[in-house]
């Protein structure tokens, strides 16, 4: 949300010695690649590209350190309490926690943004690949996109001490409804 509200989709981003090599799941940067920010945010929403939420991190604050600490004032800015970002992954970290309830604010907040909604809905990208002979192709990890009739994202994770993580929306007959697990209320409707 901060990198569509803040950014030029259209600037080159680059995948610097922080951004390379972060573990879990990534968009497999290379070192000193660069992709446009829009591309970079299809890597990180759709692949759940670790070292793309990096990359864009210093991107957009500078260091990872400022843009953590402006994603903790924007999600304060929508009503989230029980929310510090010390990373722009959500891999685990001292300090860096959240709850469904504020990851649901952050996704209706997001979800008004046309491109994000964009995004979190595609299934399939395909992306440029520096010294590669062929594109990379980015499968959204959201497998309810091609199950769910009236399906609209929103996003997947997983790490052993948060355990499986969804944030979802659904569209159906004019009305969306967003969820999140694990569950700490109920379910959110909202009309459109």
């Amino acid at each position: 949300l901060l990198a569509l509200e803040l950014g030029d989709l259209d600037s080159l981003v680059t995948a610097g010695k922080n951004a390379f090599g972060v573990p879990g799941t990534s968009m497999y940067l290379s070192l000193g690649e660069q992709l446009p920010l829009g591309d970079m945010l299809y890597g990180l929403m759709l692949a759940s590209g670790n070292d793309a939420a990096v990359a864009i991190a210093e991107h957009i604050g500078g260091t990872v350190d400022d843009f953590c600490r402006m994603m903790t004032e924007r999600a304060e800015e929508i009503g989230c309490e029980n929310t510090i970002f010390t990373t722009p992954h959500g891999l685990p970290a001292e300090g860096h926690h959240t709850t469904a309830w504020d990851l649901a604010l952050i996704t209706r907040e997001a979800m008004q943004n046309p491109l994000f909604r964009q995004i979190v809905s595609t299934q399939r990208a395909t992306l440029p690949w520096q010294d590669h002979e062929y594109d990379r192709v980015l499968t959204n990890k959201n497998k309810l996109l091609s199950t769910y009739p009236g399906a609209l994202g929103v996003k997947t994770g997983y790490t052993k001490a948060a355990g499986r993580c969804l944030v979802f929306a659904a569209e159906r007959d004019g009305m969306t409804l967003q969820r999140r697990t694990p569950g700490s209320r109920s379910e959110e409707h909202t009309s459109e």
